[in-house]
This record gives structure tokens, C-alpha cells and sequence, in this order.
């Protein structure tokens, strides 16, 4: 039988090894992100998303809340079954809270489609350094294995699509009461959606550091058409 203590380091080791992961895999917010990506987060705040937590204010979108049957005159920021798609983040580890909301966790921001960063940015800033000084390039796997989503399709549905009677597999409740039955521009379209500059933020020129797969599906055709940032000559992949 083994020694008693065996099992108290094994369940020590384990605690660590779990509680790391979980205290890693947290929201930063959006201002670590903008550092480097300038010119994204630039063109990300005159963006729907950016704005998404405005319209959960009150008298703000009037129209739209009675077609949906809510009360314009109600402050809906404070509603734990509306804010979860306004924000970054809630109800996970690091993300925004109703209790003690965080300005840079507002809006839907970078991590709300790229992940949470804790896990993945540090890698992701080291391996712009080592591109920027020798041209070294890195496996957008590594990123990938660290937590980083390059598809992020999910992501979108889980607020878009998240009705009674939605087409996506993974909607529940708390729904969301803006449907295509409620108006035909709540039909959700990923891969027209995500090519709208006026709700996701415009794409700039990258310099190549990361290579191979997995890579978003647009990549390429958003790179062919990028434009070069003014204040970011060298794009951060």
C-alpha cells in the first residue's frame, strides 16, 4: 500500500496542474490586444459591436425593443440574460461581471472572437519579436493549442443564432428575443456578417508571422484586399 503522503502530493499535483489552467484561461481585455493592433482596435470602436452595450440603455433602440416585445424605458445593462452578448467574456473566468464591470471588457471585442488572451497572447507578442529580429516564423498551431480561436463561427451563433426554433444546434435559453420572425435583418449570415466592416473592424496588412494552419477561412482573401495601417506599418498576424 502506498505511503498516505504519496497521495496527498498527487492530489496537490493535480490541484495545481487544474487551477492553472483554469486561472490561464482568462479575459485580459481589449487594451493589451490594441497595443500591438493599433489600427484594428481603431477601426473596431466605430463598429456595431464596439457600440453593442449602448443599446441595452435605456430609450436607446426604441423601435426595435417594442417589435421585440421589451420595454425601451428599461436599463437592460444590469440583465444577466441580455448583457452575456454585449460583452466579453461573462459568466467565464476573467470576463466582464454585472458587479464590477470593466471598461475594456464593454462592447464585443477582440476576445469575444479570438479567445481569451492570458493563455496565448504572451506567445503570440514573443513570436512577433523573433519575426521583427530574424525573420523566424511560427505555427499559428502553437497559438491554437494555447487557446487562440481562428474560426470563432461559434462564437457569432451563440449570440446571433441563440432562438427558440434557431437553425443552430447549440441555441438555449436564455433566448434572444431579436429573431427573424421579430425582423427579417436579425436573419444571421456568418459569412456575410463577418466580411461587414461596419460590425466586425477592418482588416490591415500583416507581416507574415505566423504560418500554417489552423487559419481562418477568409484569411487570404482579407489579406489580398488589406489595406497598410498608417500608424502600424507592420501588421501583427
Amino acid at each position: 500500500m502506498k505511503h498516505p503522503i504519496t497521495y496527498v502530493f498527487a492530489l496537490l499535483a493535480m490541484l495545481t496542474f487544474f487551477s492553472g489552467n483554469i486561472a490561464a484561461d482568462t479575459f485580459e481585455g481589449r487594451k493589451k490586444c490594441s497595443s500591438c493592433h493599433k489600427a484594428q482596435a481603431k477601426s473596431w470602436k466605430d463598429t456595431a459591436h464596439a457600440k453593442a452595450m449602448e443599446s441595452l440603455k435605456p430609450n436607446t433602440r426604441e423601435e426595435a425593443k417594442i417589435k421585440a416585445k421589451l420595454d425601451p424605458a428599461k436599463d437592460y445593462t444590469k440583465d444577466k440574460d441580455c448583457v452575456g452578448c454585449h460583452v466579453d467574456g461573462f459568466g467565464e473566468k476573467g470576463g466582464y461581471t454585472i458587479a464590477s464591470p470593466k471598461k475594456m471588457l464593454t462592447g464585443v471585442g477582440c476576445e469575444s472572437c479570438h479567445g481569451p488572451g492570458r493563455k496565448y497572447r504572451g506567445d503570440h507578442r514573443k513570436s512577433g519579436q523573433q519575426f521583427e529580429k530574424s525573420g523566424k516564423t511560427t505555427p499559428r498551431k502553437k497559438l491554437a493549442d494555447k487557446g487562440q480561436d481562428f474560426h470563432f463561427e461559434e462564437s457569432c451563433n451563440a449570440c446571433h443564432l441563440n432562438y427558440e426554433g434557431s437553425p443552430w444546434k447549440g441555441a438555449k435559453a436564455p433566448y434572444t428575443p431579436f429573431t427573424p420572425e421579430v425582423d427579417e435583418k436579425y436573419t444571421f449570415n456568418f459569412d456575410k456578417m463577418v466580411k461587414d466592416v461596419g460590425a466586425m473592424h477592418e482588416h490591415y496588412k500583416l507581416d507574415g508571422t505566423f504560418v500554417g494552419e489552423p487559419k481562418f477561412k477568409y484569411h487570404d482573401e482579407f489579406q489580398a484586399e488589406a489595406k497598410v495601417a498608417k500608424d502600424d506599418k507592420k501588421g501583427k498576424d
